[in-house]
């Protein structure tokens, strides 16, 4: 194979998105790509010939070089100061965080290093705001002008901040979601082992906190792929009927919860739309509405048909919305006042979705309140072009598996991440149920081949080595000849529900899906 030419080999390395340097025995620079003078500041003539101990803040560079003789003792590719927090300088004496990986290169009997230098300044930002949300306290107040300062903050850099969160939100997206669904299982399962009352109270606010983190970064998530144009309608006939069903399931323990009265009345009128996106509208009025209601009080979801569209309401008897504050509500970070003795929650991202998904879709959301008596939201969408019969569900099975009617269901578990496996594991265990638990497509057939079929399988959907968790519902069913019933755990639904929605045998759980909710998700499939 022909060898890159010097000037080709160069302009490649001017293209690396990080600043890359390479040193000789002494420390000294010998070569740096284009990206060194952009993030540090100097000229390429003033960087040849520097000792690289001027790159960092002066009260790293003694350490640095007793840590430059001892990587030279130890070769290998590897990050430099694992688990520490480094930092570089640039010319103007400014200081910003890095991520630095290290690798040896001989040249003969010439020894040099290569370091290939990342700023994480954005990164480092976003992951102190995620860190600041999961510290919200009861202390309302501190709170909400916390919340007011980033929103100034988001206002007056708007467009940067907007790039910087979706370049993260887009690449982390799913290592966020991984912890968080570790520390809502774990949660779970402590909270059916222990009995001592303090403990009882740490993981209740434990559990707060995993809940503050899992709306934040969900909102953020949403918001960043609608902002990316990553959502794209896909409008089809359906009826407003068949979306009631997933909301019922997700918002009638949330509301008796509560205290309060949930009422979704069917309507079986077939509009052309996008279903999963109207149906992550409505999820995010009705957890509005249940939000700002008040125990005793109820919240109403009716559909009703007129002339060429379709109205869907979400009415609640909650605080209601001064007029003042009527234009305000579609803001990010802006939440309707509360009673003082009323508990603060979410963060007021939820309407800017519901906003940015209105016009994706080009419907149209009316809004409709009275202070202390409620408000209505109500979403117009277009009737179906042409008249259709609504389609039967399809039916249950005439029988249940022997093995899933008894206490003790065996449930087949495919997640590729140790730490969200081991937990899973734990709590179905504790919960009674029989649990196999595997990383990958082949081994849940190897499973299934030796212990016979499941009477469930949980599957996340993105796997390692690119494997998807809908290819191991349909190996496994072809395997064992059977539709095995299964819970597809995801933190991407909105590709996935488009498609797979009308599967009977089939729940998608959003990630992080906490105990109790996977618990509930897997007593609904078993009596399906």
């Amino acid at each position: 194979m022909q060898s890159l030419s010097p000037e080709l080999a160069r302009s490649v390395l001017d293209s690396a998105p990080d600043a890359m340097v390479v040193i000789d025995e002494g420390g000294i620079i010998r070569f740096a790509n284009r990206q060194v003078s952009a993030i540090f500041g100097y000229s390429h003539e003033e960087v040849i010939g520097l000792a690289v101990e001027r790159l960092m803040p002066e009260r790293f560079r003694g350490r640095h070089l007793k840590h430059r003789a001892e990587y030279q003792a130890a070769l290998r590719s590897r990050l430099m100061g694992e688990g520490l927090a480094l930092f570089a300088r640039r010319a103007d004496g400014s200081e910003f965080p890095v991520e630095i990986s290290l690798s040896p290169i001989r040249a003969g009997a010439q020894l040099l290093i290569a370091a290939a230098i990342r700023d994480i300044t954005d990164r480092k930002r976003v992951e102190e705001e995620l860190r600041a949300a999961r510290e919200i306290s009861e202390r309302e107040r501190e709170a909400a002008d916390r919340l007011r300062r980033v929103a100034d903050d988001a206002r007056e850099s708007a467009d940067r901040a907007n790039r910087a969160k979706g370049r993260f939100l887009a690449t982390a997206s799913h290592d966020l979601r991984q912890p968080l669904q570790t520390l809502a299982l774990l949660n779970g399962i402590l909270r059916r082992l222990v009995r001592e009352p303090s403990a009882i109270d740490a993981l209740t606010q434990q559990e707060q906190a995993i809940g503050a983190m899992t709306r934040l970064l969900g909102a953020l998530l949403d918001i960043s792929k609608l902002e990316s144009g990553a959502i794209r309608p896909e409008p089809v006939d359906f009826t407003i009927a068949s979306v009631c069903e997933g909301l019922q399931r997700e918002f009638a323990s949330i509301a008796a919860a509560k205290g309060l009265e949930l009422e979704l009345a069917a309507c079986q009128e077939w509009v052309h739309s996008d279903p999963a996106l109207i149906e992550q509208i409505l999820k995010n009025l009705l957890s509005n509405a249940i939000k700002y209601t008040a125990a005793g009080g109820r919240v109403t979801l009716r559909a009703r048909r007129q002339l060429e569209s379709v109205r869907v309401d979400v009415i609640d008897t909650g605080v209601g919305i001064a007029p003042d504050q009527l234009a305000y509500i579609y803001d990010e970070f802006f939440q309707v006042a509360v009673p003082a003795n009323s508990t603060r929650e979410g963060y007021g991202l939820g309407l800017s979705i519901v906003q940015r998904l209105v016009r994706l879709l080009d419907v149209r959301l009316e809004v409709a309140s009275e202070p202390g008596k409620g408000s209505v939201f109500s979403l117009l969408l277009p009737r179906a072009r042409s008249q259709r019969l609504t389609p039967e569900r399809p039916g249950a099975p005439a029988t249940t598996p022997a093995s899933a009617a008894t206490s003790h269901p065996r449930v087949l578990l495919v997640e590729d991440d140790a730490g969200v496996r081991a937990a899973t594991r734990m709590l179905l265990s504790v919960e009674g149920y029989r649990v196999s638990a595997v990383g990958s497509r082949d081994e849940a057939l190897r499973s299934a081949a030796e212990e016979g079929p499941p009477d469930l399988l949980i599957t996340d959907y993105h796997l390692g080595n690119g494997e998807l968790g809908t290819e191991v519902i349909a190996a496994l069913r072809e395997k064992v000849g059977a539709e095995v019933r299964a819970v597809l755990v995801t933190g991407d639904t909105s590709s996935v529900v488009k498609h797979m929605r009308n599967d009977p045998r089939l729940r998608i759980a959003s990630k992080p899906i906490d105990a109790e909710q996977l618990l509930t998700v897997l007593e609904d499939l078993l009596n399906a």
